[in-house]
């Protein structure tokens, strides 16, 4: 067994070489780390790239993500890991706290709605949070590779994506691509609900199916069994831009 010096976890050689070999050969990177508490209540100013030192537990992690959260949305942000020092130490490896899954719309980047900054997060963005191959293999990268400790399955208020699935059902025509989209979003819709609630509630229960799914992947369920591992479903308000977990 080979190390995972990330957080201390071991995984196997054969494992990170198929994770390597899925995302086109990617380096293993953040070897060596040493994994601390962050400073929930405010910027980390650059101690997590120069220092070596991050959330490396679910808890530490999301409450890093709740602080920055709460400085975006009064606009009070830190703007943390940007200065010249961490650019330069983040030429030899990078060491993420959290996965954050989201869409891709333009309103909602997890950096910013987070207030992180370069190294701090590893995100993996599609339109709805859908699955595929290439999605469920960049989040095994962050998980696997790099030791992250807590993904975050991140929907949010106005989602085009789901929406389009709700009014596709209605007859409208779709491009092939995004019909790919809406079909995979299509279960999460209630039909007791008209309207603007069916999207609403629809954008709530897809971010529960994603989460769903992510948890029953074996590799990520082995970790989430011992503790090193957490996968959060969570909703971003783009009228108060605030984020809260779903339940």
């Amino acid at each position: 067994m080979s190390v995972d010096r990330s957080c201390g976890a071991e995984v196997s050689v054969a494992r990170r070489r198929l994770v390597r070999a899925g995302l086109s050969g990617a380096a293993v990177l953040g070897a060596g780390l040493v994994c601390g508490a962050s400073a929930a209540s405010g910027g980390r100013a650059g101690a997590a790239a120069v220092g070596g030192s991050r959330p490396c537990a679910p808890g530490p992690a999301w409450r890093e993500l709740m602080a920055g959260n709460r400085r975006w949305r009064t606009f009070h942000e830190s703007r943390p890991d940007r200065a010249r020092s961490v650019r330069r130490a983040l030429v030899g490896g990078q060491h993420p706290f959290a996965v954050v899954l989201g869409c891709v719309d333009s309103r909602v980047p997890p950096e910013l709605v987070f207030d992180q900054g370069l190294g701090d997060l590893l995100t993996v963005r599609s339109a709805g949070e859908v699955l595929d191959e290439a999605v469920l293999g960049s989040i095994a990268y962050g998980v696997l590779e790099l030791g992250v400790p807590l993904i975050v399955v991140l929907g949010h208020q106005g989602c085009g994506a789901v929406a389009a699935a709700v009014h596709s059902e209605a007859g409208g025509a779709l491009p092939a691509h995004i019909r790919y989209l809406a079909e995979r979003i299509r279960p999460a819709i209630d039909h007791a609900l008209e309207g603007e609630a069916r999207i609403d509630a629809a954008v709530t229960e897809n971010v529960r199916r994603v989460r769903a799914r992510l948890t029953a992947e074996p590799d990520l369920a082995a970790r989430i069994a011992d503790g090193r591992l957490a996968i959060v479903g969570a909703r971003y308000d783009l009228t108060s831009q605030l984020v809260r977990k779903v339940p």
